[in-house]
């Protein structure tokens, strides 16, 4: 198994994928998380394909942004990646036009901190079966 993934799932957000799916489908192969969001901003006159715009424009489809501001569900990549046994490295690969970087990067942590939980070992049902 030497092939494998850094697994960035902001990439997957503006390209209309679910990373949980991602996750699921090839969980030996995921090596390295990135814990990077994006958000899509599709309407009558934005396109997913407006990439040649500078990042922060306004008529982009699709931005990245801090943790936690985009349409990536945290809460449901960390539990996936539980589920899947991931134990490895999230780092966050940080990207937003319209926050300043250093308060960006401590609330990035934060997000980060807040949602990295260790999985249970315990089945909740377990506990009536004694």
């Amino acid at each position: 198994t030497a092939f494998g993934f850094n697994f960035d799932p902001s990439h997957f957000i503006h390209q209309l994928f679910d990373p949980v799916k991602f996750i699921e489908a090839f969980p030996d192969r995921i090596y390295h998380v990135h814990v990077k969001d994006s958000k899509v901003n599709l309407d009558s006159t934005r396109s997913i394909l407006g990439s040649h715009l500078n990042f922060g424009d306004p008529r982009r489809g699709w931005d990245f942004v801090s943790p936690g501001h985009g349409d990536l569900n945290i809460d449901q990549m960390i539990r996936a990646l539980n589920r899947v046994g991931y134990t490895g490295p999230l780092s966050v690969e940080w990207e937003d036009s319209g926050m300043d970087r250093e308060f960006g990067a401590k609330e990035a942590l934060a997000v980060v901190r807040a949602n990295d939980f260790t999985a249970s070992n315990v089945a909740f049902d377990a506990a009536f079966a004694e």
